[in-house]
């Protein structure tokens, strides 16, 4: 399994400048981040933390991006899963929501969201989707930012660092 992804990742760099890979690519690699949600937190109260999510395609590109020939840029998922404690319960959350923008804030957009989360919830979750919108200025950007706007449940005792990934699928330029 390992040698077919080092064989994918090595065909994605040599055919990097072609439309059809640069989209395969681009829907293969999620963009992520780590977000810190502090034990200062208050509950019941709407708060948001901001990050710079990339994605490993960005790191291997000549560039920094490989998203100039795609257009049609939707995100496909979003999970957020605890890194720190490990256990967090991310249940100690009621709601949260996704915002996306270029790297300068510019051009927001909701892309991910839970308003319903359960108790028991553990320590990952898959959030619903906002596909709506295209998203092929933001995947132009070297970063993009991220907002997490948040509610808390319960108070924590300790600092809860949360890992985003969010997969999106692309088109080449016709």
């Amino acid at each position: 399994m390992i040698k077919k992804l080092i064989l994918f990742v090595f065909i994605a760099l040599l055919f990097s400048s072609c439309e059809v890979m640069q989209s395969v690519v681009k829907s293969t690699f999620p963009y992520t981040t780590n977000i810190v949600i502090p034990k200062t937190s208050r509950v019941g109260v709407e708060q948001e933390i901001t990050g710079a999510a990339t994605s490993f395609d960005q790191k291997i590109s000549r560039d920094g991006n490989n998203a100039s020939k795609l257009n049609d840029v939707r995100i496909v998922s979003a999970k957020i899963q605890s890194k720190d404690p490990s256990d967090f319960n991310i249940g100690n959350l009621t709601m949260l929501k996704v915002y996306i923008a270029k790297e300068d804030g510019s051009k927001e957009v909701l892309v991910a969201s839970r308003t319903d989360i359960s108790t028991g919830v553990g320590n990952s979750m898959v959030l619903d989707i906002d596909n709506a919108a295209t998203l092929d200025e933001h995947m132009r950007e070297q970063k993009i930012k991220v907002r997490l706007v948040y509610k808390l449940r319960n108070h924590i005792d300790a600092n809860a660092n949360l890992r985003l990934a969010l997969r999106f699928g692309a088109n080449p330029v016709n």
